[in-house]
């Protein structure tokens, strides 16, 4: 992919793909990450390092792993703001 061309292509490039098809990839991306997940897991624990990102960067396991459960936080609070606004009842 070409980033430069598209700086923005994780928000843009799949607005005109099928709901049920991103669904799909979603679930598809979740079981390689969980596996990817328990082999670093298994070959080095929470400290093991990833690839190199995009940005030059590496992270460790511990610091993917808390990452997802804030960013899956975040995206569920902004769904559940969009319900609220929908249907007006708020709660847990």
């Amino acid at each position: 992919m070409n980033w430069e061309a598209s700086p923005d292509w994780e928000f843009d490039s799949a607005i005109h793909d099928d709901p049920a098809d991103l669904v799909e990839n979603w679930q598809t991306s979740v079981s390689l990450a969980r596996a990817n997940a328990d082999r670093a897991c298994a070959e080095g624990g929470l400290d093991t390092r990833s690839k190199t990102t995009r940005h030059g960067e590496t992270h460790n396991l511990r610091w993917i792993l808390t990452h997802m459960i804030e960013e899956y936080a975040r995206h569920n609070g902004h769904v559940d703001l969009s319900r609220e606004s929908i249907d007006g009842l708020t709660g847990e």
